[in-house]
Formats: C-alpha cells, sequence, structure tokens
C-alpha cells in the first residue's frame, strides 16, 4: 500500500490543470443538497396553515428524503467520485459530464447502491456508532466497484467492496483523518474551501480505490 502521502501527491498531480472543472462539478453537487433544502423550505411555506405541525414536518422529511435518495447520493456516490476517478486512471477533464454520464447511464443499480448503502450503514449505527462507521469505511470502495463491474448487482458490489476493505478499514480511517486540518480551514472560509477540498479528497480516495484494488486482484488465484 501507499502512504497516505505518496496518495496525496497522485491526487494533486492527477487534478493539476483540472481544477476549474474540479470545482464547478461540487459547486453542482453542492447546488443539489441547495435545492434540496430549498424545497423542504417550500414545503413548509405553502402547506395547508390548518394542518398540524406534525403533518407539514412529515411531508418536508418525505421531500427531503425523496430528493436525496432519487437524485443526490446516487449522483455524489457514483457519478461524482467515478468523476475523479477518471481523472486520475485517465487524465480526463470532462469532469462535470462525466459525474451526469456515469450517474445516469448506470442510474437503476446506483440509485440501488445508495439505498443499500445508506439502510445497512443506519441499521449498525443503531448498534452504536463505531459499528456503523466501521461498515461505512468497509462499504467505501461500492461506488468504483459498481462503475467498474456492470455485471454485479447493488449488493454485490457492497460484499466485494467488504473483501477489498479487509484489513484496510483503519488506513482509510487513517487518511480521511488527515485531511481533518484542511476541513477545519475550509470552515473558517464560510464553506467556500470545500470546492477545493472536496475534488482533492475524492480523487486521493480513488488512488486509494487503485491501490486496494490491485493488491485484493492480485491476492486472487490464477484462472486456470
Amino acid at each position: 500500500m501507499k502512504t497516505n502521502q505518496e496518495l496525496k501527491n497522485a491526487a494533486l498531480a492527477a487534478l493539476k490543470g483540472k481544477w476549474t472543472s474540479s470545482v464547478v462539478a461540487t459547486l453542482v453537487l453542492f447546488a443539489c443538497m441547495m435545492v434540496t433544502m430549498i424545497l423542504t423550505v417550500m414545503v413548509e411555506g405553502i402547506a395547508d396553515p390548518t394542518l398540524e405541525s406534525e403533518s407539514i414536518s412529515v411531508w418536508s422529511i418525505i421531500i427531503l428524503y425523496g430528493f436525496l435518495f432519487l437524485i443526490y447520493y446516487p449522483l455524489a456516490m457514483v457519478g461524482y467520485y467515478n468523476a475523479f476517478k477518471d481523472v486520475l486512471k485517465n487524465d480526463d477533464g470532462k469532469v462535470v459530464s462525466n459525474m451526469f454520464a456515469g450517474t445516469f447511464k448506470t442510474y437503476p443499480r446506483a440509485l440501488g447502491l445508495s439505498l443499500l448503502y445508506m439502510i445497512f450503514v443506519f441499521l449498525w449505527a443503531l448498534l452504536l456508532y463505531i459499528p456503523g462507521i466501521i461498515k461505512a469505511l468497509a462499504y467505501m470502495m461500492s461506488p468504483y466497484i459498481l462503475k467498474d463491474h456492470p455485471e454485479l448487482s447493488p449488493n454485490q458490489a457492497l460484499n466485494l467492496s467488504i473483501k477489498m476493505m479487509k484489513g484496510h478499514k483503519f488506513d482509510l480511517f487513517c487518511l480521511m483523518l488527515s485531511f481533518l486540518g484542511w476541513s477545519f480551514l475550509a470552515i473558517f472560509t464560510l464553506g467556500i474551501g470545500y470546492l477545493w477540498l472536496a475534488p482533492y479528497m475524492s480523487t486521493t480516495l480513488a488512488a486509494f480505490y487503485q491501490d486496494v484494488k490491485a493488491e485484493y486482484e492480485g491476492r486472487q488465484p490464477a484462472a486456470a
């Protein structure tokens, strides 16, 4: 396995000359989240004032999670992640178009993966936060696997991610933790810094996937 610094250096090298498209893609993703929040506020604002507040809240939740599961999570988990894998692996700077193409070409499977991911992590988190975090780390390679292996179902992609991440969950945790300082700096810029930090982290994660994938495939017995 490469060191965290080697993975980060690979990400920075891949992003050179592609920062503008990367920031635009991140801005589009953030805009989708903002649309979700605006829709939720609008539902509360136009709801019949004679309805009980509990009813208004229920409809707000339906709108919120409906948009998240139907649009945001497939776009973020599959499209966004794999767009930066294309940056790293293929030197492809068309981040925005690749983000949408990567989502809608595999939309039913991307939607299924998003739903299963959130449900499984939520169920494990009910046991306590730590099991939920561990499972989230174990599933982190599934968006890439779903794109690389169109023959696999969402559940099979999650299971293969678990196998790939065996012995590497702590490595990924430390890698994510290494961005903590940058995250604090991004907060001090009122979140604007995340437009650059998110592509940096996503490309580094793609480099981690490439490393883990190569190691996993190297452990598999050669076909007869």
